[in-house]
């Protein structure tokens, strides 16, 4: 126990610390709380893969040669298309998979997804997976037969040690656990990579009843690939990355494992026949794949991510970290600057930053989620604190519907569970930033302190006009309808030092104004405002 530690238990006067210090050593006995394993050299030998003479290849390979050093790029902004693609990516594998995700659901999706992989090691296809295992928490037994698999290796980052007491494990060890892998990404044969929001999960597709969450993603070809793979070998093979043989040494028998992957089979075989999984298998997106007839918008493309050492150092030594990396394009920003962030929380220096950017004249926009429709109410608590400030700076400030329009309009809707391909409550959760309509930013970075100075986070910088103007526009035409205005009011008279909120709403042809938290219960508002006095704003 560090000497902080201290400041949690009694006076040594009380007999009481007695009780806090045997909890304390039987936690670090149970839970083997002493930091990660080293990881044997045997798992930091990667057999060569030939990765020339595939399908992908041949079919994108002339494209890419006429585009040399560019990307192309393909936006995904529906869930149901999101979900189609990443099936078809897998489908399409013939060599490698590599498979990084901050969350997987053993739901719907989730286990098709899980099949699909299974049929690409059962091809020959060298699949490996990383995972964050807070993010994730996975069944051990299901991954340990997944990772039974001879063409298939499965690690989790900065895995909790004590798998039979994990809470007790990540309570004693919670310095180190806390610092999570958020990155997403999918790279098939070095061709194509998917980079952007969303893990694995239905909310993420669209499946089914429920919260579906609004994201976007991208599908890419050309020079940034290869930028992904190196980015998915630096985390596969850092020292947080271990091994689930490792994490976890409990033996899975064959049969065990013949079993488990029969049962998702069959589970799989089922869910084919949904509505929701023909429209995925016959999507626009996919029948433009098939056509050889997806439009790829092409322009010069940087990857920018967080080091994995990120997490093992002081979350002020900024040299491992990703926001730098997108200082330069945010200093070359001249007229406007469009943030989407579902969790965003400035601080003061954030909104110090934002109000020099209207100082020199850039507009600001920044689209987050509003009380109603944001999952995570203490981020929500933090994010209230500086929104009169941003206001008063002039950022101009929209808080995304829980009853947003979702989904793809051209698709029927149905309400039976497992045909929908948009639900009626909706939750933000795309993290997308344009810059003067010229660059644009997709990944999975927050701008909330978890974000940018805890978990690690990756995304791609596209210098493309025509697409970041195209996400521009669905922006405004589109993405504002969906939102609450936030208006900062003064108040007459003797109350002119006053100001409070509103929120303003396009409903019905009509405009509406709320003071107070629009659709959101009594308990819930106090709840966020009681959690908003906590001094935890570091860790949101």
């Amino acid at each position: 126990m560090s000497s902080k530690s201290y400041a949690f238990c009694p006076d040594a006067g009380d007999n009481r610390v007695w009780l806090w210090l045997f909890v304390a050593l039987a936690a670090n006995l149970i839970c083997g709380c002493s930091g990660l394993p080293t990881r044997p050299a045997e798992y930091d030998s990667v057999p060569t893969v030939n990765l020339h003479g595939t399908v992908l290849e041949a079919e994108l390979g002339s494209a890419v040669a006429e585009h040399f050093g560019l990307t192309g790029v393909h936006p995904i902004e529906h869930g149901l298309d999101a979900f189609a693609t990443r099936m078809a990516l897998v489908k399409a594998a013939e060599r490698t998979l590599d498979v990084q995700y901050y969350i997987w659901h053993p739901d719907e999706t989730g286990r098709f997804l899980a099949n699909e992989l299974i049929q690409a090691a059962n091809r020959g296809v060298r699949v490996r997976l990383l995972l964050d295992d807070i993010g994730t928490s996975a069944d051990d037994e299901n991954l340990l037969a997944l990772d039974n698999h001879t063409n298939i290796e499965v690690r989790l980052f900065n895995p909790v040690t004590g798998r039979k007491f994990r809470g007790l494990s990540t309570l004693f060890d919670f310095g180190r656990v806390n610092r999570r892998m958020h990155n997403k990404s999918l790279t098939v044969d070095a061709q194509v990579t998917l980079v952007g929001g969303r893990n694995i999960g239905n909310e993420y597709f669209g499946f089914g009843p429920g919260v579906e969450f609004a994201d976007f993603d991208v599908v890419a070809i050309g020079s940034i690939v290869k930028s992904a793979a190196d980015a998915f070998e630096l985390f596969w093979n850092s020292p947080s990355s271990m091994p689930m043989a490792l994490v976890n040494k409990t033996k899975i028998s064959a049969e065990e494992t013949a079993q488990k992957r029969a049962t998702l089979a069959a589970q799989c075989e089922e869910l084919k026949n949904l509505p929701y999984a023909e429209a995925a298998r016959n999507s626009r997106l996919i029948t433009d794949l098939r056509e050889r007839d997806l439009k790829w918008f092409w322009g010069r493309a940087q990857l920018v991510y967080d080091l994995p050492d990120k997490v093992t150092t002081s979350p002020g030594e900024r040299v491992t970290h990703l926001m730098p990396q997108l200082r330069p394009v945010v200093d070359r920003t001249e007229r406007e600057l469009l943030i989407i962030s579902p969790y965003f929380v400035p601080g003061s220096e954030g909104v110090k930053f934002f109000k020099s950017l209207r100082q020199r004249g850039v507009r600001v926009v920044i689209i987050t989620n509003s009380l109603e429709a944001n999952d995570v109410a203490i981020v929500h608590a933090g994010y209230r604190r500086y929104r009169r400030a941003l206001l008063r700076a002039g950022v101009e400030l929209y808080e995304f519907k829980a009853a947003a329009a979702m989904g793809d309009k051209t698709a029927e809707k149905k309400s039976s569970r497992g045909s929908r391909v948009g639900s009626s409550s909706a939750s933000l959760h795309a993290k997308t930033f344009v810059f003067d309509q010229r660059n644009i930013f997709v990944g999975s970075l927050n701008l909330d302190p978890r974000s940018t100075s805890l978990n690690t986070e990756i995304g791609a910088v596209i210098d493309l006009p025509e697409l970041a103007k195209h996400v521009a526009e669905r922006i405004e035409q589109h993405g504002l309808q969906n939102c609450y205005r936030l208006e900062l009011v003064r108040g007459t008279g003797a109350n002119t030092n006053s100001t409070w909120i509103n929120w303003v709403s396009e409903e019905n042809g009509t405009t509406k104004r709320y003071k107070k938290e629009p659709n959101a219960s009594f308990g819930r508002r106090f709840l966020v405002g009681f959690m908003s006095w906590l001094p935890i704003e570091s860790q949101l």
